[in-house]
């Protein structure tokens, strides 16, 4: 019997699991690495080891010393989440061989999973459909000698395109890169191996044909030592950016019963090919309504299992616990019940690439009514060493209508303040009629332009912010008093990089605004509008400078800026912080606009920073493996021997497009 658990993860994944082992009577133990010293998931543990240096290599990805922790803490088990080791079967060959329990399936389960590569080939002779897949460096296809990946002399053979880049051994959109020409291939290779590398520590990669704007299907299994299967139903994870899922439901509303049957009786023979034993998931693609073929089996649990937890009832990490002590399932599954959507939030900017952001998470509220799983809380610094997903919130409801609606409400009424992140995208992916059609494929974002930014109007919250801020101003002058009191008071503040003035003046009549707009009340943390007899309360929170109104971000601009370093016309500067993964270019180099300057590795994803402007390099002032702040010059262009116009701004483009799809940490 399992007593004390080591979680070998961090954030949301290691809180997930101690909150069933709370439930059950197991002690905690966690793992911290530096940056997460005073995270919520080390804090809510019963014992916690440190884990020293920052990167994952250095901490979360470093099988001797997990080990040596769980001794250490006492633990019996070890549970390794989702990501990171999870799926490694060496981290589960040392665990049982120290005497431990492991929370999974058996180390020659994950080994016949763990290559992509092996595993397709195991699934085809079991009689699963699967695509066919070349080998980066001899082009040869399935059943033709099909290597390791790992030598020279990229893409001799390879003739299909375009294809997808993918890691052997992990998901999550780490290691994926979408190729489209024989050009293309050598350098995405090269990029998606140095991605899982760094993610899980398997720098093996394959290559399969690209199916654009299918469907991600996937089907939940738990399987015991003693024989008994459940397959526990699909869920739909075709909407996603770089490879990686943002929305999950179950059921599908795209998968009638037919192929239903037949997506089960194809994830049951997976199962029982390899000897599954645990939670795991078999992953396939859609091409139609009815034709699909098996991409994957994740060997863990998912990102997204609450939402089968929340439609069949049941707790996949106890029963994995369960599993794991030998017990025995029931012959039969429970019956599913209702409709479940989760939605993944991330510490990231859609309009700008994905962009990861950074930084103090000064507010994070999600209202009641919705199940949040989190890794972070008020005050959170967010990184740049780790994935930028902040929570999953999940929504059920007896039908699909009413779980999206209470979802896409509860995320658009939730205050995440501080960082940008995909909320608002998020809340338009699930209030779009395709979506509520169920028209989904990887490709939906672009289809329907939702990566463009919303047209917002930023007049009203700006209004409640200079008011709210007004009030907290106030001392012992009354509100809005100076010498010439007929005279508009003014508040200046940033929005996306454009300014916003606000005027008003106060009268005995009450506060003048813009036209037509009748101020009701303001407080510190709510102003109460009026326009053509409608009133509508704004919610207000300051954090310094920070200034959020209704869910709208503003910096206040200080009425005498404090000096700073300009940057030069031509210098393109980091859009983030992270570190330097290779430079492209040399001094003297030629380039033309859209090029690529270097790649930054931030969030566990490389980013490829490209030139503004087409002219010569000038300077190049980092070398690989440095760190870098945002706003650090990394390289100068100029053209003709003079500066470049409006150089500054550096081109950010993501290391892979959508569709595909994966899982990470």
């Amino acid at each position: 019997m399992i007593e004390k658990l080591l979680i070998a993860n961090r954030a949301e994944i290691a809180r997930r699991i101690a909150r069933t082992c709370r439930e059950l009577g197991i002690g905690t133990v966690a793992v911290f690495s530096d940056p997460d010293a005073d995270a919520p998931h080390v804090r809510e543990a019963d014992a916690a080891v440190r884990l020293p240096g920052a990167t994952p290599a250095e901490t979360y990805l470093r099988i001797d010393a997990l080990v040596d922790a769980a001794k250490a803490a006492g633990a019996d088990a070890v549970h390794p989440g989702y990501g990171f080791l999870s799926e490694n079967a060496d981290f589960a060959r040392a665990v049982v061989a120290a005497g431990l329990t492991w929370v999974g399936p058996d180390p020659a389960a994950i080994e016949a999973m763990g290559s992509k590569v092996a595993a397709k080939k195991r699934m085809a002779d079991a009689g699963v459909p699967v695509l066919p897949e070349f080998d980066p460096e001899s082009g040869l296809r399935l059943g033709e000698g099909l290597g390791s990946a790992e030598g020279a002399g990229v893409g001799k053979g390879v003739k299909s395109f375009p294809l997808l880049v993918k890691a052997s051994a992990g998901g999550g959109g780490r290691g994926m890169r979408v190729v489209r020409s024989a050009d293309e291939l050598a350098g995405q290779v090269a990029a998606a191996r140095r991605e899982a590398e760094a993610a899980f520590g398997d720098g093996t990669v394959f290559c399969e044909p690209l199916l654009e704007n299918a469907r991600h299907v996937e089907v939940q299994v738990l399987a015991d030592a003693h024989g008994t299967v459940w397959v526990l139903g699909e869920r739909e994870c075709s909407v996603q950016r770089r490879h990686q899922k943002i929305i999950e439901e179950t059921p599908s509303p795209a998968v009638g019963p037919e192929a239903r049957q037949r997506l089960f009786d194809a994830a049951t023979k997976a199962a029982l090919a390899i000897g599954y034993v645990g939670a795991g998931t078999v992953e396939f693609l859609f091409i139609d309504d009815q034709e699909f073929h098996f991409l994957e089996v994740n060997t863990r649990l998912q990102v997204e299992h609450p939402v089968t937890e929340e439609v069949f009832g049941v707790d996949l990490v106890a029963w994995q616990l369960a599993i794991a002590e030998g017990e025995r399932l029931p012959a039969t599954p429970p019956e599913p019940r209702g409709h479940a959507v989760e939605a993944r939030l991330y510490a990231e900017d859609p309009a700008h690439d994905w962009r990861p952001s950074t930084g103090v998470l000064h507010r994070f509220h999600v209202p009641d009514g919705v199940r949040t799983d989190s890794g972070v809380e008020d005050g959170s610094r967010v990184g740049v060493h780790y994935d930028p997903m902040l929570a999953k919130v999940i929504a059920w409801a007896p039908t699909r209508k009413g779980a999206i609606r209470k979802l896409a409400g509860a995320l658009d009424r939730s205050d995440v303040h501080g960082l940008v992140t995909n909320r608002e995208l998020l809340v338009r992916v699930l209030r779009h009629p395709a979506f509520g059609a169920g028209a989904t494929h990887t490709g939906f974002l672009e289809q329907h332009g939702l990566t463009e930014p919303p047209v917002v109007d930023v007049r009203p919250a700006a209004l409640a912010a200079a008011l709210a801020l007004a009030e907290i101003r106030r001392t012992n002058l009354p509100l809005g008093w100076r010498n010439l009191p007929s005279q508009p008071q003014k508040t200046v503040f940033e929005f996306n990089g454009e300014t916003v003035e606000v005027t008003y003046r106060y009268t005995r009549r009450g506060v003048v605004a813009d036209p037509g707009v009748h101020v009701v009340s303001a407080s510190r943390s709510e102003v109460v509008l009026e326009r053509d007899g409608v009133r509508r309360a704004l919610r207000v929170a300051v954090h310094g400078d920070l200034v959020v109104a209704d869910g709208v971000a503003l910096r206040v601009r200080p009425r005498f800026p404090v000096p700073v370093a300009k940057i030069a016309e031509g210098a393109t500067a980091a859009p983030m912080p992270g570190t330097v993964v290779r430079v492209a270019v040399v001094p003297g180099q030629v380039v033309e606009a859209g090029a690529e300057l270097l790649v930054l590795e931030a969030m566990k994803m490389e980013h490829r920073v490209l030139a503004s402007v087409g002219g010569v390099v000038a300077e190049v002032r980092v070398s690989a493996g440095e760190q870098v702040d945002a706003g650090d010059v990394l390289a100068v262009v100029e053209a003709g021997g003079g500066a470049v116009d409006g150089g500054a701004a550096a081109g950010l483009a993501g290391g892979a497009g959508a569709g595909g799809a994966g899982e990470g940490p």
